[in-house]
């Protein structure tokens, strides 16, 4: 795993941009000191503009603000909209970029998929929301529903040295980063809560699994309820088989996922699991409002996790990112109550009776389906393995090609 259990915590749940935009945007706007935020996407739209405008803002009153956006997701960035930060200050960099071939983005592999605020070392916001209007209801039909955490007390000063290393890991001013750093080593948030939180990221080398061995781990260990809502669900042999096992046991196994996708493959991949799940007991719903965008789980009273991780290929083989462990009864029962809500007035049961007869072509299809669950993990690791480059935008230049609205995020 990747760091143990640290106490004295406080975390509150923020239910989508309505409730996360206008929070983390106050925070940066108070800051004093320092601020650093990574995202996959961030686009030039309403909720990309009010980021950069309040990002310039403190820049321009002498706070360190550094913001990582990834090649990949963030790859239709304007000129001019980069320019405004650099102007003001503000170190702006790009995870792995890479030159479109054809107009088309070929750097799919290995993203830096994580979603992460931190201010002044003292409050940090984790999740799985961009830095996007299609995170708020306004945006319409497609807006997604999704789910971040806003965070005090000592987990935030591992969250803090976290973010700054990820910075130092591709610049050229190692030593100004390893000075920085340094300096905030003895920095130590006090108690202020009673969440115990474990910081739980994923990377491709040292932390391969570590996300996705704590969902099993839960889900053993489970004796009541496990709830786990997730946008992009095609998860590992292994954990299939716990949910399996965990629903078999008497544990009350419930299953969150799209029901009006984003990609229409998502529902598709997903639908292929339902047999072996619902005929071990697991309950599966649909959420068929808008476009689920959420990676959060709980089980039991106690234990839950929230994050930027989708249990699906690319998040648990490649992507680079990061989720929060909490040990809380009280964050346990809010997450319960609102995904307790959703399932009940804006998803569709799916049933056994529902699902076409088995046939010879749907027992072929499930063989290879399982073994390819089986084996992606060790498959993964023949795909790209560079080492992440970061490259600083000061005078960022148009490039072709661009970010859509329905990338896996």
């Amino acid at each position: 795993m990747n760091r143990g259990w640290v106490a004295g915590n406080q975390i509150e749940l923020l239910d989508n941009g309505e409730e996360f935009f206008p929070r983390v945007f106050g925070a940066i706007r108070d800051a004093q000191r320092e601020v650093i935020v990574e995202t996959f996407i961030l686009f030039d739209d309403e909720v990309g503009q009010q980021l950069r405008d309040v990002l310039r803002e403190v820049a321009l009153r002498g706070v360190k603000v550094d913001l990582m956006v990834d090649g990949f997701g963030s790859f239709d960035l304007p000129p001019d909209f980069i320019s405004v930060m650099t102007s003001a200050g503000v170190n702006v960099r790009v995870f792995d970029p890479g030159k479109p071939i054809l107009g088309k983005r070929m750097n799919v592999f290995r993203r830096m998929h994580r979603k992460i605020t931190v201010v002044d070392g003292v409050r940090a916001f984790v999740g799985g929301i961009n830095f996007s209007a299609d995170h708020l209801l306004s945006f319409g039909a497609e807006a997604k529903k999704d789910y971040a955490a806003e965070l005090s007390g000592p987990i935030v000063s591992e969250i803090h040295r976290f973010v700054l290393r990820a910075i130092a890991l591709g610049s050229r001013k190692r030593r100004w980063f390893r000075r920085r750093m340094k300096a905030v080593e003895p920095t130590a948030n006090q108690p202020v809560g009673d969440a115990e939180i474990q910081f739980v990221t994923r990377d491709n080398r040292h932390h391969t699994t570590d996300i996705e061995r704590h969902y099993r781990h839960a889900i053993r260990d489970a004796r009541e309820r496990i709830v786990i809502a997730n946008a992009y669900f095609f998860p590992g042999y292994r954990l299939i088989k716990e949910m399996r096992r965990a629903a078999r046991r008497g544990v009350d196994v419930k299953l969150v996922l799209q029901g009006e996708p984003d990609m229409p493959i998502v529902k598709v991949a997903a639908s292929m699991l339902y047999h072996h799940l619902l005929h071990a007991g697991v309950q599966v719903f649909e959420y068929c409002e808008r476009p689920l965008h959420g990676k959060v789980a709980l089980t039991d009273r106690r234990w839950s996790t929230i994050g930027s991780s989708n249990l699906d290929p690319l998040s648990l083989s490649l992507n680079l990112e990061a989720n929060v462990v909490v040990h809380s009864e009280a964050f346990n029962q809010v997450l319960a109550e609102r995904l307790d809500e959703l399932m009940t007035t804006s998803c569709n049961q799916i049933r056994t009776e529902d699902l076409t007869e088995w046939s010879g072509w749907r027992l072929v299809r499930s063989f290879f389906i399982f073994h390819f669950l089986r084996w992606y993990p060790s498959l993964a690791s023949w795909l790209p393995r560079h080492i992440p480059r970061l490259k600083p935008l000061e005078n960022p230049q148009p490039r072709g090609g661009g970010a859509t609205q329905t990338d896996t995020a």
